[in-house]
């Protein structure tokens, strides 16, 4: 009996490198939302500061395997993988990761060095049958080695974005990135939009600059805007998600509803 082909993942790198855009809350929120409706869902911390494995309440600095292992030594993703209490699997990060940029700058195909790891694992999903459905990277907020192999082995890129003046000077190198990518490593990889985060709906302020950027790069908006609330602070602090810590909070909602049309737009991408 011949072996059923293994369904596809969606691979989303959720990039910024801007710092302070509430990226990791984003992939944290967003993966949990998504194992709400059901998906098996894994996340891949890629930030040496390891601020996703920290606040899906798992000390980096207790464990032994992590990404860099499984990026720079060759060690099977599955022996790294960890599960949470979120309902997501993580390949978490460790401080070691920050060698990472360094051991893979004089690798031949390096940029493809994450593409080989989504590859790896679907391989051994084929075995099991426990393939996943969404795989998110969690970018470190520089344009490296690590944030282009995280482009290259994704389908689409998400941009959480601060609504504050000037919070979005950085997303034309990001594009260029992009651009680059698309050229050289990976011909299919679309942009999905932009998440505004950190939203105050009380002030035009917010609505404006959501609007320049809209115009300015021609780039989708992905709705609703995550709200500013104190709630994002006090999740990463008790290991798990907004989702759990706050399950009716408005940011608890926003997420869900992003999850929701996120997989509505991976549906029509078939």
């Amino acid at each position: 009996m011949s072996a059923q082909k293994t369904k596809q993942p969606t691979v989303l790198a959720v990039a910024n490198q801007k710092g302070g855009v509430a990226k990791t809350t984003t992939v944290a929120s967003i993966g949990a939302a998504l194992a709400e409706l059901g998906h098996r869902v894994l996340l891949v911390d890629l930030d040496p500061q390891a601020c996703l494995t920290f606040s899906l309440g798992i000390d980096p600095e207790d464990l032994e395997l992590s990404v860099h292992h499984v990026l720079t030594k060759g060690l099977a993703p599955g022996e790294a993988i960890l599960e949470t209490e979120d309902g997501v699997d993580l390949l978490p990060a460790t401080i070691e990761l920050a060698r990472a940029e360094a051991d893979l700058l004089t690798r031949t195909g390096r940029e493809h060095v994450l593409a080989g790891v989504v590859a790896d694992l679907q391989e051994s999903a084929g075995d099991s049958g426990a393939a996943y459905d969404w795989i998110l990277l969690d970018c470190p907020p520089s344009l490296g080695v690590l944030t282009v192999a995280a482009l290259t082995a994704a389908q689409g890129v998400l941009i959480p974005l601060q609504c504050e003046t000037l919070s979005h000077r950085g997303v034309g190198q990001l594009l260029d990135t992009v651009h680059d990518v698309r050229r050289f490593t990976n011909k299919g990889l679309e942009v999905w939009g932009v998440l505004p985060t950190l939203y105050d709906g009380r002030t035009n302020h917010s609505r404006t600059v959501l609007e320049t950027i809209s115009d300015t790069y021609a780039l989708d908006v992905i709705e609703p805007p995550i709200p500013k609330t104190i709630k994002f602070a006090e999740a990463p602090a008790r290991g798990r998600s907004i989702l759990s810590t706050s399950r009716s909070s408005k940011g608890a909602r926003a997420y869900r509803e992003v999850a929701g049309n996120l997989v509505k737009r991976a549906s029509a991408r078939g």
